[in-house]
């Protein structure tokens, strides 16, 4: 066990201050995350250096679509969440089993993940399929590593971790794709949270100097009517207009498995919200081959990025330019 970062002591029991949870956790007891345990009065991590995938991916699957695109991210997880989605497409790894054992296919560490990463020719890190902020320790020196070493770092979140969580991770943070789900309501039916937190953390990302993406994953009955697919374009538009925007198609899952998936209709509709209320990106998911998928300056209005599910069929951006107009295009583009 490595010992954990961010917590005091409190009455007793430990405070855990890694997410926006704020467990307070027993001896001998995990926090809701069930990665994090309480010992002898001291709070360590259960999955440090115990990943449970390590992949090559196409950077454009996290989706991150203005982060080095065309680029391949090392991506790995390890078990645990601090979110219980009833749709959750990665229920298998997200949380450990009930009586406490943590479940891992590989013993690794930072140096051997990064080793991997620059061998693999990946231009990035990505701390993804699971929530990366519960194995906060390990992402956290992998990522001060894999910076020494010339490769970017991004997170694929829920958003929930504490703001200084962000501040103690920002140096080595490059970018983020972060999940805002849907209203108030959404995040206590489906999701066991807050929304509150989620958008303060959006904001205090850019503030940080991290480049922030949004995934939306519309999910008929819960969050796709008009207005409510309007409203999280103005909270996105509220902090900036620059933030690209992913309308994810959902698809049956989980606790889920029985319901239907959302109409092609009601995600090309969800984008063309998103560039009425004035996001200069918005881009559609899980659609194959849709022209969602496309990036366009949003000067001109021509084709900048071609894309065919991951992969790219051409790029017309420059130096971070549209090469038709000289418009600076927003995002990490070296």
């Amino acid at each position: 066990m490595k010992e954990a970062v961010l917590w005091e002591k409190k009455n007793g029991k430990i405070r855990c201050e890694l997410c926006n949870h704020f467990c307070l956790i027993e001896e001998g007891k995990t926090g809701i995350c069930g990665v994090r345990f309480n010992k002898n009065g001291v709070l360590y991590s259960l999955v440090y250096g115990k990943t449970v995938a390590e992949n090559v991916d196409p950077i454009e699957k996290k989706p991150l679509f203005h982060f080095l695109p065309g680029s391949l991210a090392y991506s790995i997880a390890t078990v645990g969440c601090n979110f219980f989605c009833s749709f959750c497409q990665n229920s298998e790894i997200a949380h450990p089993p009930k009586n406490g054992e943590i479940f891992y296919t590989n013993q690794t560490t930072p140096e051997k993940i990064v080793k991997s990463a620059l061998s693999s020719g990946c231009k990035s890190i990505s701390y993804t399929y699971t929530e990366p902020t519960v194995f906060f320790e390990l992402a956290f020196d992998t990522a001060k590593i894999a910076k020494e070493n010339g490769i970017k770092n991004n997170f694929v979140t829920n958003g929930y971790m504490s703001k200084e969580a962000l501040k103690i991770i920002s140096p080595f943070l490059d970018g983020a794709n972060v999940d805002l789900k849907g209203d108030e309501d959404f995040y206590k039916k489906l999701c066991g949270a807050k929304q509150k937190p989620v958008i303060e953390n959006i904001s205090f990302m850019k503030e940080l100097g991290i480049w922030v993406e949004v995934t939306t994953l519309i999910v008929p009955e819960y969050n796709d009517s008009e207005k409510q697919i309007e409203e999280i374009a103005k909270t996105i538009k509220n902090i900036d207009i620059s933030i690209p925007w992913h309308v994810t198609r959902f698809y049956p899952a989980y606790k889920m498995a029985d319901h239907y998936p959302a109409s092609v209709e009601k995600i090309k509709r969800a984008r063309e919200i998103g560039l009425e209320i004035g996001l200069k990106y918005v881009y559609t998911g899980n659609l194959w081959s849709d022209e969602g998928e496309n990036t366009y300056c949003p000067s001109c209005h021509k084709l900048l990025i071609e894309r065919s599910g991951f992969s790219i069929l051409r790029n017309n951006i420059k130096d971070g330019k549209c090469v038709f107009c000289s418009e600076k295009i927003d995002g990490v583009f070296k």
